[in-house]
């Protein structure tokens, strides 16, 4: 008995000791991962400067707009009411990232654990299908005034289709990501936990799993990209019916339709570039894409408010009011 056991410990000495990643290979045994981040041959704190002005400019910029859309009566329509909205999507998107790219700055091992990827991964995705959907009603709300402006307010942009429009875009955003979370959640990782990126999303995180990943890059693909580029040409489509309409009912003059729709136009064309430069194509191999979303999380919610508040009468109107009702108090 004895000599059966000594054998036996000699046996498993010699098995040669796997690593995790290999036993596990059935399993997630990866518990967090690393991120890359950017460049290292940047300046950090000069990255970290730029990138915390860019936050703190997203946050008061942000709640500004939400704010005076909310104390100022003359600002109660649904135009403005959407873009109050699409204002705290924009501080939500941002806070998902740039806070955590900020302080990996500084850090030298960029770490999140798998949890935190995973959350990070869903609302980012759930606010990006409810700000698509947000963008598409604030078309449909430029549609209706330009086009139909005896029926704007009274039968179709009244208020419970406002309500409507915003409730359809937080159910759209979690049925978006969880459709495709409901795939990543049962992967296997178990073996590299290097994310070359400074965020978590669904194409880099699948190129880590232990398995074939060309099943859930499809899906992944064909949801995301088909939402980003149906979107896309849908309001590209109903800018151009609006201009066409309008072009006929004003003799060729479009400048003032121009004007109304520039600030709703470059804000499309900025946020879709880079979701239609991932999920469209195949997933690229090239590091260009986080670069690219350095705009969707920290350009385009920073630039939502200059730009609205620079193209929008009521908007300037509103912050003189806002400026003469502060002298008036302080000075009473």
């Amino acid at each position: 008995m004895g000599r059966v056991t000594h054998l036996t410990l000699i046996q498993d000495q010699e098995k040669p000791l796997l690593p995790k990643s290999v036993e596990g290979l059935n399993d997630s045994v990866v518990s967090e991962f690393m991120l890359l981040g950017l460049s290292s041959s940047w300046e950090t704190k000069f990255l970290m400067l730029i990138f915390s002005l860019i936050y703190l400019g997203i946050i008061l910029g942000n709640l500004f707009i939400f704010f005076l859309v909310i104390f100022d009566s003359h600002l109660h329509s649904p135009m403005y009411f959407l873009l109050a909205n699409l204002s705290l999507i924009d501080v939500g998107v941002a806070s998902t990232t740039v806070p955590k790219m900020i302080r990996d700055l500084l850090s030298e091992y960029k770490i999140i654990s798998f949890q935190s990827c995973m959350t990070q991964i869903c609302f980012i995705h759930i606010m990006g299908g409810v700000e698509m959907v947000l963008l598409i009603a604030m078309a449909f709300d430029r549609y209706t005034a330009i086009c139909k402006p005896l029926h704007y307010l009274m039968n179709i942009m009244n208020p419970k289709i406002c309500v409507s429009f915003v409730i359809a875009g937080w159910v759209t955003g979690v049925i978006h990501a969880m459709s495709q979370f409901a795939f990543i959640i049962n992967l296997p990782f178990c073996g590299p936990n290097e994310v070359d990126s400074f965020y978590c999303d669904f194409p880099r995180i699948i190129k880590l799993a232990c398995t074939d990943g060309d099943r859930f890059e499809f899906i992944i693909a064909a949801n995301s990209g088909f939402m980003s580029m149906g979107t896309f040409f849908l309001l590209i489509l109903s800018y151009i019916f609006i201009l066409v309409t309008v072009w006929k009912r004003s003799s060729g003059d479009l400048s003032k339709a121009f004007v109304t729709l520039s600030a709703h136009i470059t804000v499309v064309v900025l946020f879709f570039t880079p979701c239609m430069f991932l999920y469209v194509w195949p997933f690229p191999t090239s590091s260009i894409d986080k670069y690219l979303f350095i705009v969707d999380f920290a350009i385009i919610p920073v630039l939502n408010p200059t730009i609205y508040t620079l193209r929008n009468k009521d908007i300037k109107v509103a912050i003189k009011r806002l400026s003469k009702h502060g002298y008036y108090v302080k000075f009473c």
